[in-house]
């Protein structure tokens, strides 16, 4: 948002500079301007008014009780002192390091122990298939790029339900496959109702989408030179030393827009639980992801003003991750013919 704010601004003239235009590129400039009119007020009225509403609201205390909004009250940063304390949101390390000794489930803690186990894999999966596809002598490497990338133009939502029914423990086919091998059916996984099995659950949910992680990725290997290949050849490398000083220098910067992507995308998780689970945070809470408590703050309790105050902390540890991930890149991300000190 802000940077298409400062683009946008890059190319609007100074006043001098409108004044010593010629009548033609005035004309020009007010007719572009009148084009551009509709994403400007919509800018205006649906992303920026809005951002700056909720940073007011977080600082009120503004709720909605039976349909009657309440009058708003100035508290300065009692919402945020109360962020800090609230159990369930969990924003203190040490709430949701409690959950992991077997306390009470945490947003936040929830949050944190999916991205562990699934940024990994979410990483790791579609660079291993992109080397398989980048692979020369591998036969109907077309194909297999198409499937592997077809899931991903499916509509999220009915993905999420076609693999909730796959993964239903009772009429899910995956069972029955497991049945029909000889497990017996009380030992047979309860996948989105398991606190064991639900995060593998969900991880297998996001694996099944990879295919645009995996094009980005295979772009990246087809970009290397091959020249570098040649010479590791000659000196006598073998694979593993081939991938780690020449592949994954060159593709670094592929990697690293890839988990930027992930760990943005991680600390906004919401459309799956909502839909396989209800947003109930079943089983056990363990589902209560930190974007699923900040929209039942804002919609089921209505509470505008902890809504808001939740909605600006998830975007300053966003805000945060993403400076940690641009200030430690300049130790392995490699960028050909950038020159560093």
């Amino acid at each position: 948002m802000f940077e298409e704010l400062s683009n946008f601004r890059k190319y609007l003239p100074s006043r001098k500079s409108f004044r010593n235009m010629s009548p033609i590129a005035r004309r020009e400039f007010k007719q572009g301007m009148a084009f551009l009119s509709p994403w400007i007020f919509g800018f205006l009225a649906f992303t920026l008014l809005p951002i700056i509403a909720s940073l007011i609201f977080s600082f009120m205390n503004l709720s909605i009780t039976d349909g009657i909004l309440s009058t708003p009250k100035f508290v300065g940063f009692d919402n945020y002192i109360y962020l800090l304390k609230d159990r369930q949101a969990g924003v203190d390390p040490r709430t949701w390091i409690t959950w992991l000794s077997g306390g009470t489930p945490t947003s936040m803690g929830v949050t944190i122990t999916f991205g562990l186990i699934s940024l990994p894999i979410g990483i790791l999966v579609p660079l291993g298939l992109a080397v398989l596809m980048n692979n020369p002598n591998l036969k109907g490497a077309m194909i297999f790029r198409s499937l592997f990338y077809m899931p991903f133009i499916v509509p999220f939502v009915a993905a999420v339900f076609l693999w909730g029914g796959m993964l239903n423990s009772e009429t899910g086919w995956i069972n029955r496959i497991l049945i029909a091998m000889g497990m017996a059916r009380e030992a047979t996984p309860d996948w989105a109702n398991s606190t064991f099995w639900v995060y593998p659950t969900y991880t297998i949910m996001g694996i099944w989408g990879v295919g645009n992680a995996m094009l980005i990725m295979l772009a990246g290997l087809q970009g290397v030179p091959t020249e570098l290949y040649d010479a590791a050849k000659v000196d006598g490398a073998n694979g593993w030393h081939t991938f780690w000083k020449i592949t994954f220098p060159m593709i670094s910067p592929v990697i690293f827009f890839n988990l930027t992507l992930s760990m943005v995308g991680l600390f906004q998780y919401f459309l799956v639980p909502l839909v396989v689970n209800n947003g109930t945070g079943r089983p056990g809470g363990a589902t209560m992801f930190y974007s699923l408590y900040l929209f039942k703050n804002f919609f089921t309790y209505q509470d505008m003003s902890y809504g808001a105050t939740l909605a600006w902390f998830l975007f300053l540890i966003i805000l945060l991750i993403t400076f940690v991930l641009f200030g430690t890149s300049k130790y392995w991300v490699y960028y050909a013919g950038d020159s560093r000190s």
